[in-house]
Protein backbone atom coordinates (compact mmCIF):
# COMPACT_ATOMS: atom_id res chain seq x y z
CA UNK A 1 0.00 0.00 0.00
CA UNK A 2 1.14 3.41 -0.42
CA UNK A 3 1.01 6.04 2.53
CA UNK A 4 -1.66 8.18 1.09
CA UNK A 5 -4.40 6.41 2.03
CA UNK A 6 -5.21 7.04 5.54
CA UNK A 7 -2.09 8.79 5.86
CA UNK A 8 -3.86 11.69 7.42
CA UNK A 9 -5.94 9.50 10.17
CA UNK A 10 -2.25 7.78 10.96
CA UNK A 11 -0.56 11.67 11.59
CA UNK A 12 -3.50 12.72 13.70
CA UNK A 13 -3.31 9.74 15.86
CA UNK A 14 0.06 9.99 16.07
CA UNK A 15 0.32 13.71 16.78
CA UNK A 16 -2.73 13.16 19.57
CA UNK A 17 -0.55 10.01 20.96
CA UNK A 18 -2.98 7.73 20.23
CA UNK A 19 -0.78 5.88 18.30
CA UNK A 20 3.15 5.74 18.68
CA UNK A 21 6.15 4.21 16.53
CA UNK A 22 7.42 1.32 16.93
CA UNK A 23 9.81 -1.48 15.85
CA UNK A 24 8.73 -3.01 12.94
CA UNK A 25 7.61 -6.78 13.42
CA UNK A 26 6.43 -9.31 11.48
CA UNK A 27 7.09 -12.07 13.73
CA UNK A 28 4.58 -10.46 16.24
CA UNK A 29 2.28 -9.63 13.09
CA UNK A 30 2.35 -13.68 12.56
CA UNK A 31 1.63 -14.63 16.72
CA UNK A 32 -1.25 -12.19 16.65
CA UNK A 33 -2.97 -13.95 13.62
CA UNK A 34 -2.28 -16.98 15.27
CA UNK A 35 -4.03 -15.92 18.48
CA UNK A 36 -7.01 -14.69 16.27
CA UNK A 37 -7.32 -17.76 14.27
CA UNK A 38 -7.43 -19.70 17.76
CA UNK A 39 -9.72 -17.30 18.91
CA UNK A 40 -11.76 -17.33 16.47
CA UNK A 41 -12.24 -21.62 16.55
CA UNK A 42 -12.77 -20.71 20.36
CA UNK A 43 -15.36 -18.43 19.78
CA UNK A 44 -17.41 -20.72 17.05
CA UNK A 45 -17.17 -23.63 19.63
CA UNK A 46 -18.46 -21.61 22.79
CA UNK A 47 -21.30 -20.12 20.73
CA UNK A 48 -23.84 -22.15 21.24
CA UNK A 49 -23.52 -22.40 25.35
CA UNK A 50 -22.13 -18.93 25.84
CA UNK A 51 -22.97 -16.45 23.67
CA UNK A 52 -21.00 -13.64 25.75
CA UNK A 53 -18.02 -14.88 25.51
CA UNK A 54 -18.05 -16.05 22.18
CA UNK A 55 -17.91 -12.47 21.11
CA UNK A 56 -15.43 -11.32 23.42
CA UNK A 57 -13.50 -14.22 21.86
CA UNK A 58 -14.41 -12.91 18.22
CA UNK A 59 -13.96 -8.72 19.25
CA UNK A 60 -10.57 -10.08 20.66
CA UNK A 61 -9.53 -11.90 17.38
CA UNK A 62 -10.86 -8.84 14.97
CA UNK A 63 -8.47 -6.68 17.68
CA UNK A 64 -5.60 -8.63 17.10
CA UNK A 65 -6.43 -9.28 13.56
CA UNK A 66 -6.15 -5.36 13.03
CA UNK A 67 -2.92 -4.69 15.62
CA UNK A 68 -1.07 -7.14 13.38
CA UNK A 69 -1.49 -4.74 10.58
CA UNK A 70 -0.41 -2.05 12.36
CA UNK A 71 2.85 -4.67 13.78
CA UNK A 72 4.09 -4.87 9.98
CA UNK A 73 4.11 -0.94 9.58
CA UNK A 74 5.13 0.22 13.22
CA UNK A 75 2.70 1.16 14.81
CA UNK A 76 0.87 0.12 18.00
CA UNK A 77 -1.84 1.80 19.97
CA UNK A 78 -0.92 3.54 23.10
CA UNK A 79 -3.51 3.30 26.20
CA UNK A 80 -4.74 6.42 25.09
CA UNK A 81 -5.92 5.53 21.93
CA UNK A 82 -7.06 2.02 22.94
CA UNK A 83 -8.62 0.04 20.49
CA UNK A 84 -10.39 2.79 19.13
CA UNK A 85 -7.09 4.14 17.59
CA UNK A 86 -6.69 0.62 16.55
CA UNK A 87 -10.29 0.96 14.05
CA UNK A 88 -9.69 3.78 12.85
CA UNK A 89 -5.88 3.22 12.01
CA UNK A 90 -7.25 0.03 10.15
CA UNK A 91 -10.27 1.01 8.22
CA UNK A 92 -9.22 4.47 7.18
CA UNK A 93 -6.23 2.74 5.50
CA UNK A 94 -7.61 -1.14 4.50
CA UNK A 95 -11.36 -0.58 4.02
CA UNK A 96 -13.72 0.44 1.36
CA UNK A 97 -12.53 0.63 -2.44
CA UNK A 98 -9.46 -1.49 -3.75
CA UNK A 99 -9.54 -2.91 0.24
CA UNK A 100 -11.25 -4.91 2.35
CA UNK A 101 -15.26 -4.33 3.36
CA UNK A 102 -14.60 -6.25 6.47
CA UNK A 103 -12.68 -3.95 8.97
CA UNK A 104 -15.61 -1.20 9.20
CA UNK A 105 -17.51 -4.14 11.15
CA UNK A 106 -14.58 -3.84 13.41
CA UNK A 107 -16.25 -0.70 14.38
CA UNK A 108 -19.59 -2.19 15.81
CA UNK A 109 -18.29 -5.54 17.07
CA UNK A 110 -16.01 -2.65 19.78
CA UNK A 111 -19.55 -0.48 20.31
CA UNK A 112 -21.64 -3.78 21.04
CA UNK A 113 -19.21 -5.31 23.35
CA UNK A 114 -18.51 -2.13 25.29
CA UNK A 115 -22.01 -1.81 25.34
CA UNK A 116 -22.64 -5.77 26.60
CA UNK A 117 -19.42 -5.30 29.10
CA UNK A 118 -19.63 -1.33 30.72
CA UNK A 119 -22.50 -0.76 32.79
CA UNK A 120 -23.86 2.61 32.02
CA UNK A 121 -22.35 2.77 28.63
CA UNK A 122 -25.65 1.74 26.97
CA UNK A 123 -25.72 -1.40 28.60
CA UNK A 124 -27.50 -4.27 26.87
CA UNK A 125 -27.77 -7.44 26.57
CA UNK A 126 -26.37 -9.29 23.34
CA UNK A 127 -29.18 -10.72 21.02
CA UNK A 128 -28.40 -14.53 19.36
CA UNK A 129 -28.26 -12.54 15.94
CA UNK A 130 -25.79 -9.79 17.26
CA UNK A 131 -23.32 -12.43 18.62
CA UNK A 132 -23.31 -14.58 15.49
CA UNK A 133 -23.16 -11.23 13.10
CA UNK A 134 -20.50 -10.43 15.77
CA UNK A 135 -18.76 -14.15 14.94
CA UNK A 136 -19.15 -13.64 11.19
CA UNK A 137 -18.07 -10.19 10.92
CA UNK A 138 -14.47 -10.92 13.04
CA UNK A 139 -13.88 -13.83 11.42
CA UNK A 140 -13.96 -11.82 7.70
CA UNK A 141 -11.68 -9.50 9.46
CA UNK A 142 -9.48 -12.02 10.51
CA UNK A 143 -9.15 -13.45 7.10
CA UNK A 144 -8.68 -10.19 5.22
CA UNK A 145 -6.03 -9.32 7.97
CA UNK A 146 -4.09 -12.49 6.96
CA UNK A 147 -4.55 -12.23 3.16
CA UNK A 148 -3.15 -8.45 3.48
CA UNK A 149 -0.39 -9.49 5.54
CA UNK A 150 0.45 -12.71 3.40
CA UNK A 151 0.52 -10.82 0.04
CA UNK A 152 2.52 -8.24 1.48
CA UNK A 153 0.37 -5.20 0.56
CA UNK A 154 0.91 -3.54 4.24
CA UNK A 155 3.98 -1.87 4.13
CA UNK A 156 5.68 0.01 7.39
CA UNK A 157 4.75 3.93 7.97
CA UNK A 158 7.49 6.56 6.98
CA UNK A 159 6.93 10.27 8.46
Amino acid sequence: MTWERGRATIDRLLAARELEMVEVSPLLAKQLVMQARAHMASARMVEPVDPEGAYQLAYDAARKACSALLAVQGLRATTRGGHRAVQEAVVDQFDGPSGSEAFRGFGRLRRLRAQAEYPGVGHAALTPEDVSDGVAAAARVVADAAALLKTQHVTPFRP
